[in-house]
């Protein structure tokens, strides 16, 4: 949905990364079974257009790539009053209902198999983008942190990226349409931190001789290069994120913007908190170790910030007196929920995000993400999927407008 705040127009989705289906088919069914429900509960008129972020798997891209396909659907969302304005190219594979954990960040930016699945994703939402807007890919921060570490892993990185930009500019000159590459900072991956992000853009993708590497596969001037640069990759900030890792949301997306890394697109999302970690709240966080995603922790307390890969190893640590203090875990949870109680989320950041986001143009492509609807304890669930994803749309509309 298109909304218009006083710092600029904003496009409002959810990710449909929430509906379990790895086929295009599956896909397709799902909007059919959502949108009209989340048109009539938000009770938007005939005449205005609902915004999807779609979720592609490798398998869906595959299929979706097909003319005969992508006019069908192009049918299909006319009929549903839709539009594609981002996709979500993070995960490759399988995302529901088996382990993905670490395996989620597979093909990693090391592989040339990602830079051809994000290719047909660009192609993809190159058709499907509306005349004079402009579309988003959010993908994996480079690699699972550990993968970063093997020798070559950060020159691999970088060579598949430069070659992302060059096939994106080419992609702008030969349809019209410009897609931004969006690089998600995650816990535990090689972009974790704010820290991290900007020396990378800063010291790496921006560095003298990759701006040359660029120029070369574009067939242009440096400073042609640079633009290309700037313009096709940026960060996509997940508030979730960010709010593990006991960053300010705003005051990171400022340095974005005063440094001049673009963000193609924020995602709305809130992580858990826990204020004060105790004995008695371990059950209560078991529950959410789903055995699916993972649940990446960061703990503060006098020593600093301490980093777990996932919920168990955390658990652990506490059960031998290491990981006292606050506790921020890795658990999308839904952005309307909060609680008076020990255990509550990170809505505050989410809060201050919208609030700044009425003020400053951080980015116009705003995307809701609560994919672990299907795993959260049942009291996070007591209604339908759809009421659910209609209940986070109207919470950021009533922030944004109001």
């Amino acid at each position: 949905m298109q909304l218009s705040l006083p710092s600029q127009n904003v496009h409002l989705t959810y990710c449909t990364n929430i509906h379990a289906g790895e086929s295009w088919d599956e896909v397709r069914t799902s909007l059919d079974e959502t949108i009209p429900a989340l048109r009539k509960k938000l009770e938007l008129l005939d005449d205005q257009a609902f915004g999807i972020g779609l979720r592609l798997s490798a398998q869906a891209a595959d299929s979706l790539i097909n003319p005969a396909s992508l006019q069908e659907f192009k049918a299909q969302l006319a009929r549903l009053g839709a539009y594609v304005f981002t996709i979500n190219a993070f995960p490759y594979g399988p995302f529901h209902g088996v382990r993905v954990k670490e395996q989620v960040y597979l093909p990693d930016w090391r592989d040339a198999e990602r830079l051809r699945y994000t290719r047909q994703c660009a192609y993809i939402l190159a058709e499907l983008l509306p005349d004079e807007m402009e579309g988003s890919i959010s993908t994996v921060p480079g690699a699972y942190k550990s993968e970063t570490q093997v020798a070559g892993a950060q020159g691999q990185i970088l060579e598949q990226l430069v070659a992302a930009v060059a096939m994106l500019a080419q992609l702008e000159q030969d349809t019209g349409k410009c897609i931004a590459l969006a690089l998600e900072p995650e816990p535990c991956c090689f972009l974790e931190t704010m820290a991290e992000t900007t020396a990378f853009f800063c010291g790496q993708l921006w560095a003298a001789d990759t701006i040359a590497r660029l120029a070369d596969l574009c067939d242009s001037s440096e400073t042609r290069a640079t633009r290309l640069m700037r313009r096709h990759l940026g960060v996509c900030y997940d508030i979730c994120h960010a709010a593990v890792e006991f960053e300010d949301p705003v005051s990171a997306m400022q340095t974005l913007t005063e440094l001049g890394i673009r963000i193609p697109k924020i995602q709305l999302s809130c992580a858990l908190r826990l204020p004060v970690m105790h004995v008695d709240m371990l059950d209560e966080l078991r529950r959410f170790d789903d055995g699916i995603y993972l649940h990446q922790v960061v703990v503060q307390n006098q020593h600093g910030l301490q980093r777990y890969t996932d919920l168990p190893a955390a658990l652990t640590a506490y059960q031998a007196g290491l990981a006292d203090g606050e506790w921020r875990v890795h658990c999308h949870v839904p952005i309307f929920w909060d609680s008076d109680g020990p255990l509550g989320s990170t809505r505050a950041d989410l809060h201050a995000t919208l609030q700044a986001l009425r003020r400053q143009g951080f980015s116009s492509h705003l995307e809701v993400e609560t994919y672990t609807w299907d795993v959260l304890p049942p009291h996070l669930k007591s209604e339908s999927k759809a009421h659910a994803i209609a209940r986070e749309l109207s919470f950021i509309m009533k922030e944004l407008l109001t």
